[in-house]
């Protein structure tokens, strides 16, 4: 069978696994990325069952275990005197139930996992795609510095402001009138938190606060949402004020407060999202990760879905050759695009969820909370494989 050329933009976590799947497939690809140098900023994420198990699959168990936390449990909690609202256990018991970890890492450690895994020259950096053509033969990426790439597929994995979306959907990513200020806190300058390892969620009106340890521990990351109508920033390394932070949370329980005066900086970024779509390909254009389903935080879901796309159009494209691209093409979306689009609609219906103010509608929300407090409610997100989803779609 000939082998396919695939052009992927983008080199962060959904382009590096995907290159990654592809590889286990049998199936070469070059990557373009506009950094001049990969390094990877941010701060935590959680990935989660449904995503551990693929990136042990394709080789990152030892690089992840060595650099992640495995958090013993959730707990959500009332804004203002800590109230438990619910605590879902995680560590061995999510272990036996799902059958891998949940893991929180900080997003750099996880960047440079996947990325030493692919070889160093199918890594173009300083490549910034101008725009995809395609033709009935082949897709091109034109370059900024004026390079056109040739491939049988193109790939854009090339985050919200996609530009190989484009040739998918004229849509604009949305802002949802909320900012995120996201830091990192050496664990000890916070012990209360980093002792016992825990993903912590205070909800309050018009904002909530995430934290959990990073970094083999060493280091607590957080993110804190406000509510903002001017601040359009998006750039995981735009400064925020941390003076700020701590005025919009200053009448929330000491453990937040503690967590924010420990935090010497933060950044603040803008949360976009974009509607879903109704097709992930156009031709020989397809889309995963945020250029496919740009999704709000507040389901902690967003590079785990990466994730899951890379491994099911890798698999889709191991037994196409040029001509069964179309084939593969559909079948990939039949797969994503029910479960992309629901993980998608439910962050953004917590962004509403998560921020009630005190009242009759904060209580019965609390209410359902306590009263479904299990890994059994997970079982819908943890427990999918997307690899065996993959396998049963094609009998």
């Amino acid at each position: 069978m000939p082998q396919i050329r695939v052009a992927v933009a983008g080199a962060g976590i959904a382009g590096l696994a995907f290159a990654l799947a592809l590889r286990r497939a049998g199936i070469d690809c070059h990557l373009y990325e506009q950094a001049e140098r990969l390094a990877e900023v941010g701060a935590g994420v959680q990935v989660t069952p449904n995503a551990t198990r693929l990136l042990h699959r394709l080789g990152l168990e030892d690089r992840l275990r060595a650099v992640a936390v495995a958090p013993r449990a959730i707990e959500m909690r009332r804004w203002d005197d800590g109230g438990l609202l619910q605590r879902t256990e995680l560590g061995g018991p999510c272990r036996r139930r799902f059958g891998a970890p949940y893991y929180t890492v900080h997003r750099a450690d996880l960047h440079d996992a996947l990325l030493s895994l692919v070889p160093a020259d199918r890594v173009h950096l300083g490549a910034r795609l101008v725009s995809v053509t395609q033709s009935a033969g082949e897709a091109r990426l034109h370059l900024s510095d004026g390079t056109t790439v040739a491939a049988d597929l193109v790939v854009g994995a090339d985050g919200i402001r996609s530009v190989a979306r484009e040739r998918i959907a004229a849509d604009r990513p949305r802002y949802s009138g909320q900012t995120i200020y996201r830091g990192l806190v050496p664990a000890d300058r916070v012990p209360f938190l980093a002792a016992d390892p825990r993903v912590r969620l205070w909800l309050g009106p018009d904002q909530h606060c995430v934290c959990y340890p990073v970094s083999s521990g060493r280091q607590v990351s957080f993110g804190a949402t406000v509510s903002s109508s001017h601040w359009r920033e998006e750039s995981w390394s735009a400064p925020g004020d941390p003076a700020e932070l701590a005025a919009a949370y200053a009448a929330w329980h000491p453990d937040v407060t503690r967590l924010f005066t420990a935090a010497e900086t933060v950044g603040r970024w803008a949360l976009h999202d974009r509607d879903s779509l109704g097709r992930l390909s156009a031709g020989r254009v397809a889309v995963i990760g945020d250029a496919a389903h740009p999704m709000l935080p507040f389901q902690a879901q967003g590079a785990n879905q990466a994730i899951e796309d890379a491994v099911v159009l890798a698999a889709c494209l191991a037994d196409a050759g040029p001509d069964g691209l179309g084939a593969a093409l559909l079948r990939y979306e039949r797969i994503r695009l029910p479960r992309t689009t629901r993980i998608q609609q439910q962050s953004r219906a917590n962004a509403t969820t998560f921020h009630l103010a005190d009242g009759d509608e904060q209580r019965r929300r609390d209410a359902s909370t306590q009263a479904s407090p299990g890994l059994e409610r997970h079982e819908w997100l943890f427990g999918y494989d997307a690899e065996q989803a993959t396998t049963t779609s094609r009998s």
